[in-house]
């Protein structure tokens, strides 16, 4: 994303600098209902910084007045803010254990619904349809993947990744158990590769800001990997009961391997299926 990493100004006062960030963090929430408020500190601070020094402000508090007043400026810090890094079955062992340990558990079932909870530029939605078709059950799954940004959403419905990434993605399809060669999946088109369109056509896209918003569906399987370790205890907590909300008994959630349920509220409602890959099934 390009962000500076020096975060302060020289001589600027922590304290003015902490109510100048509530303050900002609090109007986005008040005036456009984006919930930041409770990411962590120290990575919001170095985005509001950078966003800051490119608009040739002087301090954050110019940057509420603009930000308040001018929507365009609210989409950049937005932009700031939204992290979307992904690839195709990335980390190829998580997607191992979904082929051999929790799709045949499910494969009995008449209809399985997957929630890709901050889906990002859409990555790792067409490795679960790839994954899905190879172990038939492609037809009778419901994909719904959600992110906050309706930009990113739609960036994500297209299937258009760079060629260049297709070699490092052949090889994670490869160790996550892949059975097809990996190109007959997309066809390239100048310097990109550009899925096929029937690998989403069971993909619902959808705006939504786990931050703020609510439980919308019952669902078997979770994927929410990479993207709580951005937030801070108190909206992890929140999280995790919106997950617990949203699953199914005998659901599973899969989390990045840096993030854990333990410390949650709802940790003792869940079975560890595979504590390195983290995933856990709801049991009660």
């Amino acid at each position: 994303m390009g962000i500076n990493m020096e975060a302060e100004q020289p001589g600027y006062d922590n304290q003015l600098e902490k109510i100048e960030i509530n303050l900002l963090l609090e109007g986005i929430y008040q005036r456009y209902g984006f919930d930041f408020r409770n990411y962590v500190y120290s990575s919001i601070r170095r985005r509001i910084w950078h966003r800051t020094r490119v608009e040739n402000l002087s301090n954050i508090s110019a940057l509420i007045e603009k930000v308040l007043h001018d929507h365009q400026a609210m989409e950049r810090l937005f932009g700031d803010f939204c992290i979307h890094v992904s690839e195709m079955f990335r980390d190829p062992s998580f997607f191992m254990t979904l082929r051999t340990k929790i799709l045949p558990l499910l494969k009995d079932k008449p209809l399985i619904r997957i929630w890709h909870a901050g889906c990002a530029t859409g990555e790792e939605v067409f490795s679960m349809a790839i994954l899905l078709c190879e172990e038939g059950l492609h037809d009778k799954t419901m994909i719904y993947a959600t992110d906050m940004s309706d930009k990113i959403i739609n960036k994500a419905k297209q299937g258009v990744f760079p060629l260049s990434r297709m070699k490092l993605y052949t090889q994670n399809y490869i160790k996550s158990g892949g059975t097809r060669s990996f190109s007959d999946y997309y066809k390239v088109v100048g310097d990109n590769a550009i899925f096929a369109p029937s690998l989403i056509k069971k993909v619902i896209y959808a705006q939504h800001n786990l931050a703020s918003d609510g439980s919308f569906n019952e669902f078997d399987v979770i994927i929410c990997r990479n993207v709580l370790i951005y937030f801070n205890r108190i909206l992890q907590k929140k999280v995790f009961k919106l997950f617990y909300d949203s699953l199914c008994i005998q659901g599973f959630l899969g989390l990045g391997n840096k993030e854990t349920i333990d410390f949650s509220d709802v940790a003792y409602c869940y079975d560890n299926v595979n504590i390195k890959e983290r995933v856990y099934r709801k049991f009660k």
